[in-house]
């Protein structure tokens, strides 16, 4: 019998984390052991995860939370790490050879610790897309030089490791996409869109951040330049199609013209369970696929309502830094959106006033470079919110 993998989960209480952990729960030690777990605040969630999963250590990464849980638990098992710089040296740089790190933190904060992981040669199960599209460059090419495997985890990209499983030739990628909760609305229907509405997605359970840009449709966006870095695949062969029934997950089309698609229910599990065995494939319960009489239907994105799909694609071909830009410009109008500072429509406006800034479009080599564009893109967003609360929206 093969030894049992050992894991690392960033992000062990977010929606992608808690389903890792229960993916390795049902598996169990004969299968895969935790090594550690990262979170950010919810340090009793942590401490509880921790201690049924058996891992070694949890890290938090707020320090005052994390100081908190150390005082009341440090000292026994599992091991308290306080702050990214002890979970980075002690916990991804002590890790057994050959531990698999689930990358389920949202957002930019996610970069730091998946270089560190690649640069240790450990591979990298990833489901955080911003690391991808704010430095796909430095990461990819951080992983060529170790040996590291970049697995996705997300359910389209997945899909499409799962279709492209026999390396044959392929003339595009597929990706599908639900449509969100605003599905063939106006935009003048979307004026009124609050962020209870926007976070009440039909298929899928996720995080807040998650769920806004899958309502604006950044979040396809920013999944097309994933599969840029992943699949290493130009953007002209890179389509998006509206599929609101979340079956089929991706598909990808051959150079003689056949299509491969991988379908199942919308449940990350099975995704999850696919990065932490690739190559192999091990048994999962759960409810049988049953097609009969359902229907599956596909159409074609609104990206004139919907325009966040082809401001990603631009910052895409634009290469250099700007993905980075419009990912940390993204973070701010969301992140000012759900705390009712932005609306819905004003979120586009604070990513293209960013994107109408020049950025660098040569070589990103270092993360210093990706961290400085990220800092002064967050800036040029939040004077463009100032602006919008004072009376001068970001969009006409």
């Amino acid at each position: 019998m093969s030894q049992p993998i050992s894991v690392i989960i960033l992000g062990a209480t977010g929606s992608v984390g808690r389903t890792a952990a229960d993916v390795l729960s049902e598996l169990g030690p004969d299968k895969a052991r935790v090594d550690g777990l990262v979170a950010h605040r919810q340090v009793d969630a942590l401490w509880a995860l921790g201690r049924k999963l058996g891992a070694r250590w949890v890290g938090v990464t707020d320090p005052e939370a994390g100081r908190r849980l150390f005082d009341r638990e440090g000292g026994g098992r599992p091991a308290v790490l306080v702050g990214w710089e002890a979970i980075v040296a002690q916990g991804i740089g002590e890790a057994p050879p050959g531990t698999k790190v689930v990358g389920a933190i949202t957002g930019f904060a996610g970069l730091w610790p998946t270089l560190r992981a690649l640069e240790r040669g450990l591979d990298v199960l990833l489901a955080n897309k911003e690391t991808l599209v704010a430095a796909g460059e430095l990461v990819t090419a951080t992983a060529r030089r170790s040996g590291s495997r970049l697995v996705p985890v997300d359910s389209e990209h997945s899909a499409l490791l799962q279709c492209l499983g026999l390396a044959q030739p392929f003339r595009r990628l597929i990706l599908t996409c639900s449509g969100g909760p605003f599905r063939g609305w106006s935009r003048k229907a979307l004026e009124r869109v609050t962020p209870a509405m926007a976070l009440a997605h039909p298929n899928w359970r996720m995080g807040p951040k998650i769920t806004v840009d899958s309502a604006t449709l950044m979040n396809k966006g920013l999944e097309v330049i994933e599969a840029h870095w992943l699949f290493g695949v130009p953007y002209d062969q890179i389509a998006v199609v509206i599929h609101p029934q979340s079956i089929v997950h991706s598909m990808v089309e051959f150079v003689d013209g056949a299509v491969m698609a991988q379908l199942g229910w919308p449940d990350m599990r099975l995704p999850v369970q696919v990065a932490l065995s690739w190559p192999e494939r091990w048994p999962l319960e759960g409810p049988s696929l049953d097609l009969v009489g359902r229907q599956l239907t596909f159409e074609a994105v609104d990206e004139g309502t919907f325009p966040a799909l082809s401001l990603a694609r631009q910052a895409g071909e634009a290469g250099g830094l700007y993905p980075a830009a419009l990912n940390a410009a993204n973070e701010e109008a969301v992140a000012a959106f759900l705390d009712g500072r932005l609306g819905f429509l004003a979120m586009e406006g604070v990513v293209r006033a960013v994107l109408d800034r020049p950025w660098p479009t040569g070589p990103v080599e270092t993360l210093e470079q990706v961290v400085a564009v990220d800092a002064e893109a967050r800036a040029v967003a939040r004077a463009a919110m100032a602006r919008w609360e004072a009376g001068t929206p970001p969009v006409g």
